[in-house]
């Protein structure tokens, strides 16, 4: 299958034609803004308030999509790294890579389905046989889910997306990335910290890159008992895609034991 790279460092405001979750938008049909901005932003006629329970529907039905779509997939991995990284990059071919380690020891692969390290991921996945999954996220951008997606679906709502990637994955695997994924790194540590998701791998990939980020950690957050002694070790350092699959395999195997 081809792939279409999207440069997120240009700004692709065409006014022509919009992605709304699962609708496709063009011409007059266009509305400024997202659906998250409209939820959020609370300026404007009173009216707007009226109008709330309305959404709760459209929420509703984006779960009831969700789960119906993605309720019988494998076990899955979900893959996070910067849209921004280019094909040339280091980063980008070790998380293909990775993609593909992961769907040779029997895993799905879940990405935001956008380009750089998810595409990555995706095409690795896809390549070596295995099922790769995409979740796309409504932006004031326009930015389709990445050519290696085969299962794929748009949210129009973050925390409905952000409760796909850890309600259907076994494991995190972080690359080097952005505010977009420090997001879904620090989300998931902190429901593992406090006992919202149990036995799930946070695997960071790049000690160089990372390694500043937990240093920090060490020295700040625990020196300072912000957080308990024992928390920096939720997240798993390696420069290793081999290392960073075991992790999650031995952690899955250990799961299964301590529920026989």
């Amino acid at each position: 299958m081809g792939m279409t790279s999207v440069d997120p460092d240009r700004i692709r405001d065409n006014p022509q034609e919009r992605q709304r979750g699962p609708v496709l938008l063009r011409g007059d049909q266009v509305s400024p803004g997202t659906t998250d901005q409209r939820l959020l932003d609370q300026r404007g006629p009173s009216d707007w308030v009226h109008a709330d329970p309305w959404r709760v529907l459209r929420i509703q039905s984006e779960f009831v999509e969700g789960f119906g779509l993605l309720s019988e997939v494998p076990t899955a991995v979900s893959v996070f790294g910067s849209a921004r990284t280019k094909p040339d990059d280091p980063t980008y071919k070790a998380t293909e890579r990775l993609g593909a380690a992961l769907a040779k020891a029997g895993y799905a692969v879940i990405t935001g389905g956008g380009p750089g390290a998810m595409e990555a991921a995706n095409k690795g996945a896809q390549q070596a046989g295995g099922l790769s999954i995409g979740l796309g996220i409504e932006l004031p951008f326009e930015q389709q889910l990445n050519d290696w997606v085969d299962l794929g679906i748009n949210f129009r709502y973050f925390f409905v997306r952000k409760t796909m990637f850890v309600k259907y994955a076994q494991a995190f695997v972080i690359m080097p990335g952005g505010f977009g994924t420090l997001d879904e790194l620090f989300e998931a540590v902190t429901l593992v910290q406090t006992g919202k998701i149990t036995r799930f791998p946070i695997v960071l990939y790049g000690t160089e890159y990372w390694g500043g980020l937990v240093d920090w950690i060490r020295s700040t957050l625990m020196a300072e008992g912000k957080i308990s002694p024992g928390d920096d070790e939720l997240l798993h350092l390696t420069d290793d895609i081999d290392e960073a699959v075991q992790l999650i395999v031995d952690s899955q195997r250990k799961s299964a034991g301590n529920e026989a």
